[in-house]
């Protein structure tokens, strides 16, 4: 997946991801689907720029929309099971504990919600997909119990 830029979401709220621009295409989304809440649309645009900026991942690749020559810069694509393993590393780095019980809160349960808010974005125009990418790349990626709570560790701290 690659995206319009978290910049690009926030500036289209006026920087401020509470103050809704009432013509953007998400909240039209928001309204139509209410599975998800608006954190968790920021969250998955978060998590994909943590996969390519931190982590390192994506490959460039031309999106279905747009040829390589449009781009003014290029794109990093992320596969499905890619962005889920972002979206494990950075809630883990975000939440700790307790990463499982916010997602729930947004109204995600499994990886399968990933892929439902993605191919949300990209039915708006606030993502890409490559013609490889499926809906159902992000289906069971992990067990949510076992990648949030099951080998989560609280270390006490070193003494000096």
């Amino acid at each position: 997946m690659s995206y319009a830029g978290v910049d690009n979401l926030l500036t289209l709220f006026g920087g401020n991801t509470r103050m809704f621009d009432p013509s953007h295409p998400i909240v039209e989304l928001l309204k139509e689907d209410s599975r998800f809440t608006f954190d968790a649309y920021v969250f998955v645009f978060e998590s994909l720029n943590y996969a390519q900026t931190s982590l390192g991942m994506g490959e460039d690749a031309p999106s279905e929309e747009t040829e390589p020559a449009e781009r003014e810069t290029p794109e990093h694509h992320v596969t499905g099971q890619q962005l889920c393993e972002a979206i494990r590393q950075f809630a883990l780095e975000q939440y700790g504990y307790m990463a499982k019980d916010v997602l729930a809160s947004w109204g995600i349960h499994g990886t399968g919600d990933f892929g439902e808010i993605v191919f949300n974005l990209i039915r708006i125009g606030q993502m890409r997909k490559t013609p490889e990418d499926r809906r159902e790349d992000f289906d069971n990626v992990y067990d949510f119990e076992t990648a949030f709570r099951q080998g989560f560790k609280i270390s006490p701290p070193e003494e000096p």
